[in-house]
């Protein structure tokens, strides 16, 4: 036989269950970090929507709604990363996010 140069198929079955075991220890850490990041992502937004309340109130001395906010396009959207919508307090403009204290 030639002295052919290549992988055999125990080389290349070995290299496949290296792979999968390192997909298996690898996406279960992944899933679970994503909510982490996605809470961090909605906490980011709050902050921003806050200062975007307090620029909305140099600019027109009033507190605003998230509709107006929306509209007047000081914000992108009117929801957290992951979906939850915040509220505005009408009084001192405190950002919250629905469902949370």
């Amino acid at each position: 036989m030639k002295n052919e140069k290549g992988f055999t198929l125990l080389e290349m079955l070995l290299v496949m269950l290296v792979i999968s075991v390192l997909l298996l220890l690898i996406i279960p850490n992944v899933v679970k970090q994503r909510s982490s990041v996605q809470g961090k992502g909605c906490d980011a937004f709050v902050k921003s929507v806050e200062a975007q309340v307090q620029a909305y109130q140099l600019e027109y001395n009033k507190v605003p709604t998230v509709d107006e906010l929306y509209n007047g396009k000081y914000i992108t959207s009117k929801t957290c990363p992951k979906g939850e919508s915040i509220t505005i307090d009408a009084t001192d403009g405190e950002v919250t996010v629905a469902g949370k204290s």
